[in-house]
């Protein structure tokens, strides 16, 4: 009996595939020649031109360009169409609010940054939300109606049971119950929260120091002490969205801390976490502390130590990698991953010394011995991944849905 349209096997179904592989393609190594992706598919060369003929057709790619410095004549060369959809992402933080629009390729073409000082209630967080994207979306010359989708990052995360906004109690306005239905309400194109530490995670997955590994932890200090799980390739999110949320963590080193979610801390946070890094440096006689927001101060003052590296510098160092590899010791001996990721300021400021002192603690107080590895995303690594997130699925909507 002959398949029905859309049944595995059918043409129908094997020039969506093709298509969808010669795409991802040209998305990983930009413009190629129809005898070059039909190398890299296994096709025809009849095949590829069909394939590139529908692709253009519908406006998912375009002829830029002739290959030059090859013998023989040159080959007309094609990439995806950046204008063919475009995504946004939101990184959301007490103090201010990143905004940016990627095009389907991933170029970013527009950011915004605004400021959300003091309290704020729910009205006002709608208006900052959109403020803010349409300001990311006039930086890149578009519309609202443009963009086919957002993600947005917090710390914390939303109760898939309840919808409501857990541990982050220092996120003023984003707990209000009917919050999520006042921002689907205010926005025309699909949206989807995400905790901002797993949106590190996404970000050094697809494009930083996780490439190709399924099994890792980013272990994340900046504003806040946090852990992303990636497993079998997915984030592990848990019952309530509140996997990796190591700060309150119980730790040796530090008295314990009770009804940690109405203080917003506990033992890992107290022992490891940015506000404690001055604290050290000062109990230490280090001299010359900065001023400012405890997150920044936090990596000054680490960048600082690893660059001397010797000293009062190297002791800091010594104690904050024995603080941070306490904390990690009781996550890797659960989940045995392939690689832990230090990112945050307050890790990648301390660079390789500092990555090889938690790796030698590590390595004492755990029998599983992952490999430590330094995030590559140092440019707003949430806002990155969120972009990412938006991408793969506005690419899997566009993609599979053209033909």
């Amino acid at each position: 009996m002959a398949g029905t349209a859309g049944t595995p096997g059918t043409p129908r179904v094997l020039r969506a595939m093709n298509d969808r592989a010669a795409l991802d393609l040209l998305l990983e190594h930009g413009p190629l020649s129809r005898t070059r992706i039909g190398k890299l598919t296994g096709l025809s060369k009849p095949t590829a031109s069909q394939l590139l003929a529908r692709l253009e057709a519908a406006g998912l790619v375009l002829a830029t360009g002739t290959s030059r410095g090859r013998p023989g004549p040159s080959a007309q060369l094609y990439e995806v169409n950046p204008a063919a959809a475009y995504a946004a992402g939101l990184d959301v933080t007490p103090e201010r609010i990143h905004a940016a629009v990627a095009d389907i390729t991933g170029r970013t073409v527009g950011a915004c940054e605004l400021p959300t000082p003091g309290r704020r209630s729910a009205k006002s967080v709608v208006q900052q939300v959109t403020d803010a994207l349409d300001g990311a979306v006039k930086a890149a010359g578009l519309t609202r109606d443009d963009v086919h989708r957002l993600v947005i990052g917090t710390p914390g995360a939303f109760d898939p049971n309840t919808g409501r906004l857990r541990y982050a109690s220092h996120l003023p306005g984003w707990h209000a119950p009917a919050l999520l239905d006042e921002l689907a309400a205010a926005l025309p194109m699909p949206v989807e929260y995400e905790n901002d530490v797993n949106l590190a995670a996404v970000a050094e997955q697809h494009l930083g120091a996780a490439r190709g590994h399924e099994d890792f932890v980013l272990l994340w200090n900046e504003g806040g002490l946090g852990a992303a799980l990636v497993l079998g390739g997915r984030l592990h999110r848990g019952w309530t969205g509140g996997a990796g949320e190591v700060g309150f963590l119980p730790v040796p080193g530090t008295p314990l801390v009770r009804q940690v979610t109405k203080a917003n801390s506990g033992g890992y946070q107290e022992l490891a976490g940015s506000q404690a890094i001055p604290r050290l440096a000062r109990e230490l006689g280090i001299a010359e502390i900065p001023t400012g927001p405890y997150a920044e101060v936090a990596a000054a003052v680490v960048a600082r130590a690893a660059e001397a590296d010797e000293g009062l510098h190297r002791q800091l160092l010594e104690t904050y990698a024995t603080r941070l590899a306490t904390g990690l010791a009781s996550l890797v001996s659960v989940l045995d991953p392939e690689l832990v990721v230090l990112s945050g300021a307050s890790l990648t400021a301390g660079g390789e010394v500092l990555r090889a002192l938690v790796q030698a603690e590590l390595e004492e107080l755990a029998a599983a011995r992952p490999r430590l590895l330094v995030g590559a995303v140092t440019e707003h690594p949430v806002l990155r991944g969120a972009l990412e997130s938006a991408l793969a699925a506005t690419r899997d909507e566009v993609f599979d849905t053209s033909h």
